[in-house]
């Protein structure tokens, strides 16, 4: 697969970025209402979601009046809708993913893209969004327990977690490979190129189904390169600037966020190419992630729709300097990272 341009974030102020993660997500408060500056009062059956608050400037806030939508409410299981709530999973710990998901700048209250659409979502549904912040792999038990009824937290949709899942799409999946700025190595889509390098990945990750793949192919050929793990976004960028891995390969809005972060310090780093999170044939896709037979995915697939229709999804992902991960329409289960990729 080709490697598409190299995209860059809005620059973020770093300090203060710091301090934030180092709060305990676990802590993080739902709502930035109470922390932002009062903004228009919402109409009568609506509410004001404050997009990008409390960001340290990784995002341009915007507040966005969204109206209940009485026709997709409807379509709820009664007992979502009875609840008055939409319990989210974010697997925001041990120290969050900007600009995906992270503490703000008032070290207790949960931002990022991911939970900000889940607040537009709920919205639409005219319900409150409380969040549970969990490791990656505790996100998917909430779920599967019922503890929470949805996941928004940069979720591939994959075939083989549609055995226990279902999803509504809502932002295209591509995949970014991180090096220092120095290193002139650059990923072209062929696996080959990975021979003899040292890579941290994400463990439980699409990216790490795709890389230990191409692991096994080379290993058939004689050849091999090294896989390593790390706790989160900033012991892996350390991990890259001190020269103890040769990439990273993460998810691209993270990966364009730490490029951002370090042009301006003595190790910066580049995106060295891209990949599509559904491999070599299927164009990714992120989705929000429901039990299966949940009767949810639908529901929250119309409310994506909506806020597509209306323009406040083009909002939120310019306010996230997303804009170029755009999708038309947000589908139910649509086609997803094959079990097996070529």
């Amino acid at each position: 697969m080709s490697v598409k341009p190299l995209r860059l974030l809005a620059p973020a102020i770093a300090a203060a970025l710091g301090l934030a993660l180092s709060a305990c997500a676990g802590s993080a408060s739902n709502d930035p209402a109470s922390n932002h500056p009062a903004a228009a009062p919402a109409a009568a059956g609506s509410s004001v979601v404050h997009v990008g608050s409390l960001s340290n400037g990784a995002a341009t806030p915007v507040d966005l009046s969204v109206a209940q939508q009485d026709r997709i409410r409807a379509e709820l299981p009664a007992s979502i809708r009875d609840s008055g709530q939409l319990p989210v999973a974010i697997g925001d710990l041990p120290a969050g993913t900007p600009p995906l998901f992270f503490v703000g700048s008032d070290q207790k209250t949960l931002t990022g893209s991911e939970p900000d659409l889940a607040r537009l979502v709920a919205a639409v549904l005219g319900l409150k969004p409380t969040f549970d912040n969990a490791t990656w792999d505790n996100m998917f038990v909430a779920i599967d327990s019922g503890k929470d009824a949805v996941g928004f937290a940069n979720i591939t949709d994959t075939e083989k977690r549609k055995e226990k899942y279902d999803f509504a799409s809502y932002r295209e999946d591509n995949l970014g490979f991180e090096v220092l700025k120095s290193n002139p190595w650059t990923f072209s889509g062929d696996y080959h190129a990975l021979a003899g390098k040292t890579i941290a990945v994400g463990s439980g990750t699409n990216q790490e189904k795709i890389l230990l793949e191409w692991q096994t192919k080379l290993r058939a050929e004689g050849k091999d390169f090294s896989v390593k793990y790390y706790p989160d976004a900033n012991s892996t960028l350390l991990a890259l600037t001190s020269g103890k891995i040769d990439v990273f390969l993460g998810a691209n809005p993270g990966v364009a966020y730490q490029v951002t972060q370090t042009s301006k310090s003595p190790n910066p780093t580049r995106i060295a190419g891209e990949y599509s999170g559904a491999g070599a044939t299927l164009q990714g896709l992120i989705a929000a992630t429901t039990k299966k037979g949940s009767g949810l995915a639908q529901p929250i697939a119309d409310a994506i729709n909506y806020l597509i229709q209306n323009g406040d999804y083009a909002k939120w992902l310019a306010a996230w300097n997303l804009g170029n991960e755009a999708v038309q329409t947000s589908q139910v289960n649509p086609p997803g990272l094959p079990v097996t990729n070529s």
